[in-house]
């Protein structure tokens, strides 16, 4: 139906609107496929610029035909077409033994030779041309401003709870220097985490933080967690303030013939990588019991200063798949989230 009502738009009409469309989408095409990276937008752009150009070489070869031809009819496909001289046969009646009246005194003129058709205004065409192509390009342009956009339904990343300021455990209170779980939350939850896991096309999931307490303790060391889930990876960052530095850590870890241990120093610090499976709660028919073994994971456990007197960060990344992530995965995380958690002064 569009196909039928563009022909019968005059050629000066047609062809500059079509000039008109064709640059603007293939342009705007080309633009969102560089940004984007996609290859088959890029190729549909290049479809739209050539369709573009072949219409330009149209114009082009009806405008240098029209100047070797002028003529005063034109096709409507932009070719100059001579009128073919109509040649009139007139008939001789024989002439009369009798003489003709002559003509009437007074009487007008025979009809001439017929007017040549007025050829179109190409100016007129032009400016049509130009006041469509300005109200399509005004349509884009507000189109976006009154159309619904589908960014509004796209899924925003997951965002840190606001904290309810609710009353921090005594261990909190006895450490000056202990972070909390919003805290840690709103260090891990980085706009560049699913990039420093090498998925930048994810956005979180989930965003948590808890003021808990280490475990065996009486509630007396501050355990602060926070955890960022995406699709393929979590990762989960704590924060243990006890007296365990990071070299009696790595004894423990000895003694327990732990596997695939590596010391390393991160920020200046004392650190070690470590591997262990994580504990999967599943409810309902099916299971094997309500704590399963989960993925395993890959932990990194820096000491919270130089010098290591005790107490140690740990960030903990495993995938969905249960495939071991790279170290490096890790060590990039640490050093751009660690440095950015609050540290308080002593009192």
């Amino acid at each position: 139906m569009l196909g039928f009502l563009l022909r019968l738009l005059p050629f000066w009409v047609r062809e500059p609107l079509l000039i008109a469309v064709g640059s603007v989408l293939g342009v705007r095409i080309m633009y969102l496929a560089i940004r984007d990276h996609d290859k088959v937008a890029a190729g549909l752009g290049v479809v739209f610029l050539v369709f573009t150009a072949i219409r330009v070489h149209m114009v082009l070869r009806a405008l240098r035909a029209r100047r070797r031809n002028p003529s005063p009819a034109t096709h409507a496909d932009g070719a100059a077409v001579d009128a073919a001289p109509q040649t009139q046969i007139q008939t001789q009646a024989p002439a009369q033994a009798q003489p003709q009246p002559q003509a009437q005194t007074g009487a007008g003129p025979g009809p001439g030779p017929a007017a040549p058709e007025k050829e179109p205004n190409v100016w007129g065409q032009a400016i049509a041309a130009v006041a469509v192509v300005g109200a399509l390009a005004a349509a884009l342009w507000l189109a976006p401003r009154v159309l619904p956009s589908d960014n509004s339904t796209a899924r925003q990343p997951a965002a840190c709870p606001a904290g309810e300021h609710k009353e921090l455990p005594k261990a909190y209170q006895a450490t000056p220097r202990a972070a909390t779980g919003d805290e840690l939350c709103k260090a891990l939850n980085r706009p560049d985490l699913a990039q420093l896991l090498g998925t930048p096309g994810e956005s979180a999931t989930t965003a948590s933080g808890t003021n808990n307490t280490a475990p065996l303790t009486d509630e007396k060391v501050a355990l602060p967690e926070a955890e960022v889930s995406f699709d393929t990876y979590t990762v989960h960052l704590a924060a243990t303030y006890n007296e365990l530095s990071i070299a009696q850590y790595v004894k423990l870890m000895k003694f327990g013939n732990e596997k695939d241990v590596k010391q390393l120093p991160v920020l200046g610090r004392p650190a070690v990588l470590s591997s262990d499976h994580t504990m999967a709660i599943r409810i309902g028919p099916g299971s094997g019991g309500p704590v399963e073994q989960g993925p395993l994971a890959r932990t990194l456990s820096i000491a919270l200063d130089q010098a290591d007197r005790g107490g140690y960060y740990e960030v903990t990344v495993w995938r969905t798949s249960g495939v071991l992530p790279d170290d490096s995965v890790l060590l990039g995380i640490a050093e751009k989230v660690l440095p950015t958690i609050p540290q308080r002064a002593a009192r």
